[in-house]
């Protein structure tokens, strides 16, 4: 069991730590490619993979959608329709700074679940969990204005902003839709919403290139950035998705979540490397997002400790009340 655990935490601080490398990968790749034809490149040869995969390995059953293809399709979409166009985007959009944002907007993505919950399922967060959210958004708002919230609302600032914030929320929905999957395997659940989600993106990324919004990239272009399409291929994009699903499924989400927090990180050891400077307000940003992260978990799991507690002094009461006749009532009631 003691192997299982370090294996998931293996699996979850090697998605996550790629995942903070695709960024400073992808600013690179994106001046001879679209962001569009970017995730498009990246993601079809990993959908034809996972395929191919799940056939020989749990046979052509596995490839149906077993009735839910409206599932499927719309947690794709949220995964890599929605997260994957607009996170680069987003960050093309905002160019040198957008590297580091795109990263913690990723990092982001379990704050973002909370509130998601509250508006979908009225499911008002506790007090502390609200909290944090705040305190995570302002953690965001530092990187992105580098201390000068006035900034937020200049030219190019606040739209990248939202697109980036939509992003984070399309993989937030993405995450959660894999626990409407019972019994899948996480091979097959990967693999099938890539492949609706890829096919959705490749959709919109084609009427955009008919009606003139985004340029087709030319051979010459995909050549020039055969290494890094290889890299996004393999590392985030197969192997961190099988790896990140496969870390949720033994650690739970509640402890592979916190392994997100590596992205950032991840992005700023890059860039620091790469010669750039990280600001004060970028270092306190990053860590406000990553300590408030860390704070609600804690928080989460005493709720849930706490639960446990009140279950076994329950179970205690009726073993020790209980009559032939009579049924266990909870001493409050």
């Amino acid at each position: 069991m003691k192997n299982k655990i370090w294996l998931g935490a293996l699996l979850a601080l090697l998605a996550s730590a790629s995942w903070g490398a695709m960024f400073p990968v992808a600013d690179a790749a994106f001046q001879y490619i679209h962001p569009f034809y970017f995730t498009i490149v990246r993601y079809v040869p990993v959908a034809i993979i996972l395929l191919v995969a799940l056939y020989f390995i749990e046979g052509k059953e596995a490839l149906r959608s077993d009735g839910q293809l409206g599932s499927l399709w719309f947690f794709g979409t949220m995964g890599f329709t929605v997260y994957n166009l607009l996170i680069f985007y987003g960050q093309d959009l905002l160019g040198d700074s957008g590297v580091l944002l795109a990263s913690v907007m990723e990092a982001l993505a379990p704050i973002i679940s909370v509130v998601i919950l509250w508006i979908v399922y009225k499911n008002r967060p506790h007090t502390f969990t609200i909290g944090t959210v705040i305190v995570a958004f302002i953690g965001v708002l530092f990187v992105v204005t580098n201390g000068n919230f006035s900034a937020l609302f200049g030219p190019g600032r606040f739209i990248p902003l939202v697109i980036l914030f939509i992003a984070a929320a399309g993989w937030a929905v993405y995450t959660m839709g894999g626990a409407a999957f019972k019994g899948w395997s996480v091979l097959r659940y990967s693999a099938l919403t890539v492949s609706y989600g890829i096919l959705t993106a490749t959709i919109v990324t084609v009427i955009g290139s008919v009606i003139g919004w985004i340029d087709v990239p030319t051979l010459a272009n995909l050549y020039t950035i055969r290494y890094h399409m290889l890299f996004m291929i393999l590392l985030p994009g197969l192997f961190a998705l099988l790896f990140w699903n496969q870390a949720v499924v033994i650690l739970k989400p509640i402890n592979a979540i916190l392994f997100i927090n590596f992205a950032p990180v991840t992005t700023i050891i890059i860039r620091l490397f790469q010669g750039h400077v990280i600001s004060f307000y970028e270092w306190l940003g990053v860590g406000l997002v990553t300590g408030m992260i860390i704070l609600n978990n804690l928080y989460q799991r005493w709720l849930a400790s706490q639960q446990r507690k009140k279950e076994d002094a329950m179970v205690a009461y009726c073993e020790t009340s209980r009559t032939q006749k009579e049924e266990c009532v909870s001493p409050s009631s």
